[in-house]
């Protein structure tokens, strides 16, 4: 399986905001090097999911400078630029949530799209 350190994606995390946000059940979080890293990241994550059956509810940000965002309905992924999550600070939203960080991207984001099915 695609791995973080393979995509190069850093400080990923996942938020377990069942009971608390009548949004989504997980928020991932990660952060990119650069634009270009986080459209590549999008792009893969897309691509895979797709390739599973699994497509997202709504994707925005693709002309956005620094943060995009994907909606797999019960998951939301959102990849930032690290001056972007530093700046809106949104896990801050979330601080009552179990966090924990994963090392896989794909996998995590899979494992939690398919829940939804």
């Amino acid at each position: 399986m695609e791995t973080a350190a393979e995509g190069k994606a850093q400080k990923i995390a996942v938020y377990d905001v069942r009971g608390i946000s009548d949004v989504t059940d997980y928020y991932v979080i990660f952060t990119g090097s650069g634009l270009n890293h986080l459209r590549a990241l999008g792009k893969r994550i897309e691509d895979i999911l797709a390739g599973r059956g699994i497509k997202p509810d709504h994707v925005d940000g693709k002309k956005a400078a620094g943060w995009l965002v994907f909606d797999y309905g019960d998951v939301i992924i959102h990849a930032m630029l690290a001056q972007t999550r530093h700046y809106y600070d949104i896990e801050r939203l979330w601080g009552d949530a179990p966090r924990w960080e994963h090392k896989e991207l794909i996998s995590t984001i899979h494992e939690l799209a398919t829940e939804r099915k």
